[in-house]
């Protein structure tokens, strides 16, 4: 499952290579605080979904990224149920800038994550007996470009003088 990515650079330099080791549930849960009483009221939620990401260094390039997934529905003011899903993968990177490295720690890992993620919300919300939860596609990308804006130093545009 190894997926390498050669770069147009001198012959000198290393091959860049990536690698998903294992994709695993990390943790899960599901609490359903009204039910059954819940079950009895017009079905109009109100569905709010958090994403978040977080990682360690492991060993020997290996990298492990764990995706946070959230959802929580309302109805009538009421919380409904709340799902969480921690999906997690350990990935082996050489090869990569510093830069590159935390792109695709924070962009194309999460994105290889999240289908395992939106399988387990749909399938623990649906065994709790609700309508299933179809997560929409996520813009990984987007996501962390507009994360490394929001924590960029303010004067990082406007140059130095020494």
């Amino acid at each position: 499952m190894a997926e390498e990515i050669k770069s147009e650079e001198t012959p000198q330099e290393a091959t860049q290579n990536l690698a998903i080791q294992k994709i695993y549930t990390k943790d899960v849960s599901f609490e359903s605080p009204n039910s059954p009483l819940g079950f009895q009221d017009e079905w109009k939620p109100s569905i709010s979904v958090d994403l978040n990401t977080d990682g360690q260094t492991l060993e020997n390039d290996h990298y492990e990224v764990v995706l946070k997934v959230t959802v929580t529905a309302k109805n009538n003011d009421k919380t409904v149920f709340l799902a969480e899903v921690h999906q997690a993968g350990v990935f082996h990177l050489t090869g990569f800038e510093e830069e590159q490295r935390g792109f695709i720690l924070g962009s194309y890992c999460p994105g290889t994550l999240f289908p395992y993620a939106r399988e387990v919300i749909s399938s623990i919300v649906t065994d709790g007996g609700y309508p299933p939860v179809i997560l929409a596609p996520v813009n990984f990308e987007a996501l962390y470009h507009e994360h490394q804006q929001k924590n960029k130093p303010a004067d990082a545009d406007t140059p130095q003088t020494h």
